[in-house]
């Protein structure tokens, strides 16, 4: 294969999600058993986990350098994060990181230019929610965009932390992440971002009320594409976009 995939991860399953798609996307383009090269690392989240609630990302900046270090010496080309919230710190970043990476964001907001969506929800951890990663991606190419009510924040946060990243996918969280996309369509979305990697976990497009922009398996595929020589590799290294 042309470039070794790095996946820089950081909750594990939405990683795993991630890397599973790597390896069917593979094989649906090579043919039965043949895939991509992929490596990838991970450190428990929970140490940081304060660190993200006080918005204290040099922590995590350290961590994640760590990790795209790994990844170069393992071999890979470039990297990416099946996490969005992460790339808030990356985003933080002052200094480059070892291997250059594709920014989760900048992939959906392109996917959503290319399906000719104008007004996207939003959802994901609350720093996600809240935060500048999909405001800046959308407001680049002129998107609008919208974000979930309070109680509706609450409730996907909890989802998201209590059960999704350990594993549990109820019908609860199930209809009641339904109900907040719901009232993301009435206020104008025409899709919305899954941008939590844990919450394709929930919804899809047979049982979402808007079109969903799958943030894990959009840059699954654009990962593969890097791998198969058909993207460029990427150049950003972490820092503001511009």
């Amino acid at each position: 294969m042309k470039n070794r995939i790095g996946i820089l991860a950081h909750s594990g399953e939405g990683a795993a999600l991630c890397f599973l798609e790597c390896i069917h996307e593979g094989e649906n383009r090579l043919g039965p058993h043949v895939h991509p090269d992929i490596v990838m690392d991970i450190e428990p989240m929970g140490p940081v986990l304060g660190d993200w609630e006080m918005r204290n990302y040099p922590p995590i900046i350290a961590l994640f350098v760590r990790q795209a270090a790994r990844l170069k010496d393992a071999g890979a080309a470039f990297w990416i994060c099946p996490d969005n919230t992460a790339h808030i710190a990356f985003e933080a970043m002052t200094g480059p990181l070892p291997l250059p990476g594709l920014h989760i964001a900048e992939i959906v907001a392109e996917t959503a230019v290319a399906r000719g969506f104008r007004k996207i929800g939003i959802t994901g951890t609350r720093w996600t929610m809240e935060g500048p990663v999909y405001p800046g991606a959308f407001a680049r190419r002129g998107l609008a965009f919208a974000t979930p009510p309070e109680d509706d924040k609450a409730a996907i946060q909890a989802m998201i932390f209590d059960e999704l990243v350990r594993g549990n996918v109820t019908d609860t969280a199930r209809r009641r992440l339904s109900r907040a996309v719901e009232g993301l369509k009435g206020q104008g979305c025409d899709a919305v971002v899954l941008g939590c990697t844990e919450l394709p976990m929930l919804l899809n497009e047979g049982n979402a009320p808007l079109p969903p922009l799958d943030s894990t398996r959009l840059l699954a595929r654009a990962a593969v594409d890097v791998a198969l020589g058909s993207r460029p590799l990427p150049t950003w290294r972490g820092g503001p976009l511009r």
